[in-house]
């Protein structure tokens, strides 16, 4: 066999070397987003009051814990595939923990823990937008600019202007033709 198609110790090692780090890096990111995803569920499953939603939402990040220890499975295979020769392309990485991520918020997002903490969250920003507006309000009306209530109040008299202008029309027309009557 030529020297040619055997790879020099020098090339193993740096190849094994480069995938070492690799492995290493990527184990080091698939723990650090457990412990991110951890951290942010239990704090949100402590915020629980009831029962039902406490077990519902510790069933969620089960499946989602479940889903990321998969992408590490995953994760070693691959790696292994490639130190028995398979051409892995260093995508495949990047796609499982993407894949990943997205399946484990889909496990977190189906539980009515997510739900309430998300609906608490929405009425909280719908509360400080109303406290933001009646603050812009306030501030135009000082200034002497018209405001979005001024302007609903002229509105409403034009409103109502026009309805009494149309009950005195009607008014005089009917005295008009009582008049010609005669």
């Amino acid at each position: 066999m030529s020297d040619q198609h055997q790879p020099r110790a020098g090339d193993w090692s740096a190849f094994a070397e480069q995938w070492n780090e690799q492995f290493l890096d990527a184990l080091e990111d698939n723990m650090e987003a457990q412990a991110q995803f951890v951290e942010r569920w239990s704090e949100s499953v402590g915020e629980l009051s009831e029962e039902e939603e406490l077990s519902d939402g510790v069933e969620g990040y089960a499946r989602a814990y479940e889903t990321w220890m998969n992408a590490s499975q995953q994760m070693v295979d691959r790696m292994n595939d490639q130190l028995e020769g398979e051409d892995v392309d260093i995508d495949e990485f990047r796609d499982i923990w993407l894949n990943t991520a997205n399946e484990a918020f889909k496990d977190v997002m189906s539980t009515t823990a997510f739900a309430k903490m998300t609906g608490e969250t929405v009425g909280d920003v719908l509360e400080l937008q109303q406290q933001a507006d009646e603050a812009a309000q306030e501030t135009l009306h000082t200034l002497g600019f018209a405001t979005e209530n001024d302007v609903v109040e002229v509105g409403d008299r034009l409103v109502e202007l026009e309805r009494r202008q149309h009950a005195v029309e009607e008014k005089l027309d009917r005295v008009l033709v009582h008049l010609e009557e005669q």
